[in-house]
């Protein structure tokens, strides 16, 4: 496989992305198919949510009309999972989809993956002084893993642009690893992928005129998974060029935003005795809203730190992987320390935010089951 067919992957991934993103836009204010305020959500007025089904369309037929499925038999099964992916967060942007029925589909992809792909974590390298897993502890921590990471960009998507920007981030990130591991099928679904989202993010970035939605979001963070998993079986390998020491180290800063706040988030609602399923504002880019920070800004800050661990993850590898996860696990407390909240507002813009959810709650349009927008007013 040639280098110049992933540029043609890449640019007929984002044109497809380019050209559909606007109909599917045109589509759903045609249908009155939107992401409606609520008091949970952070926009003001009904927006069309599904961007996920452009980034589906570019990221699929770019790979399966010019990828060669005989030199990458796993690409069928990815296709597979991809669609029960799609499926799934379709439903949930258009009629809204139980967490459970939601979780068991994410089950059957991540299981078609494991199985039929191969995408197995067989060792943790060295972290906790563990090497080579046990069958089945490979198998249940793959599971997991997966399962996380699908879900963690899902979490994320909370602002305009940020889901985006940070899997444009981790994508071109894992295509110019698998570039140099001469990995070129890989390095193709990475620049699909990271083309597919610049497209989107045209459309996304603030004021936005459409979200992913789940259909996107769970694409994302299905790609995502797929790409770690492979990126830290690159340290397996023998013949192996880029000679990394803590690929899983690696793997886990590119993800490091928005795995740490699903970490974060839903150890505070265990911890207030909620289920760590339940929605609430308590994310970081609900705390840098309150603090006054704008979508763009937020996307922009959490980008950056993003490429910082990265960086410095790079930096540390002669000091081991033991020692690499510790100094980002410390970087946890250290980040919310900084973002630590007052009791008072620090800014116009949390009053801003506080207004809008108020608007939100006082009066709001909701869409009927015959798909009209109706308005639904209230008295405090």
């Amino acid at each position: 496989m040639r280098i110049d067919l992933i540029i043609l992957i890449s640019l007929l991934s984002f044109l497809l992305a380019f050209v559909s993103i606007p109909v599917v836009i045109k589509v759903s204010r045609a249908k009155k198919i939107f992401d409606v305020p609520s008091p949970r959500k952070i926009h003001a007025v009904p927006i069309p949510s599904l961007g996920g089904v452009g980034i589906f369309i570019a990221l699929i037929f770019s790979l399966s009309c010019l990828l060669p499925f005989s030199s990458a038999p796993w690409i069928q099964y990815f296709i597979a999972a991809a669609f029960i992916i799609f499926f799934l967060g379709v439903k949930d942007d258009i009629m809204l989809l139980s967490p459970l029925k939601k979780f068991m589909g994410q089950v059957v992809a991540v299981f078609i993956l494991i199985f039929k792909g191969g995408f197995l974590i067989n060792s943790f390298h060295g972290f906790l002084g563990i090497n080579q897993l046990h069958p089945i502890l490979s198998i249940a921590f793959s599971f997991l893993t997966m399962l996380v990471i699908i879900n963690a960009f899902n979490l994320i998507d909370g602002v305009d642009g940020l889901a985006g920007m940070l899997g444009l981030i981790s994508s071109i990130t894992f295509g110019i690893f698998f570039m140099l591991e001469n990995d070129l099928i890989f390095a193709s679904l990475s620049f699909s992928l990271a083309s597919a989202l610049a497209a989107f993010l045209i459309f996304n970035f603030a004021p936005a005129k459409i979200f992913m939605g789940d259909t996107g979001s769970l694409l994302l963070g299905l790609v995502s998974a797929i790409l770690v998993v492979q990126f830290i079986k690159i340290e397996d390998s023998t013949a192996s060029q880029l000679h990394l020491t803590a690929s899983p180290a690696l793997g886990f800063a590119i993800l490091f935003v928005p795995l740490m706040d699903t970490f974060r988030v839903s150890l505070l609602r265990i911890y207030h005795g909620n289920s760590p399923f339940e929605s609430d504002k308590n994310h970081i880019h609900h705390i840098l809203l309150r603090r006054g920070y704008s979508h763009m800004k937020i996307s922009i800050v959490l980008s950056l730190f993003t490429i910082a661990c990265v960086l410095l993850t790079l930096l540390a590898q002669p000091l081991g992987i033991n020692l690499i996860f510790l100094c980002m696990f410390l970087t946890l407390p250290v980040m919310m320390f900084l973002l630590k909240e007052r009791k008072q507002a620090v800014s116009s813009g949390e009053y801003k935010f506080m207004a809008a959810d108020l608007k939100s709650l006082t009066s709001s349009k909701i869409v009927t089951s015959e798909g009209k927008i109706v308005e639904r007013t209230s008295k405090l």
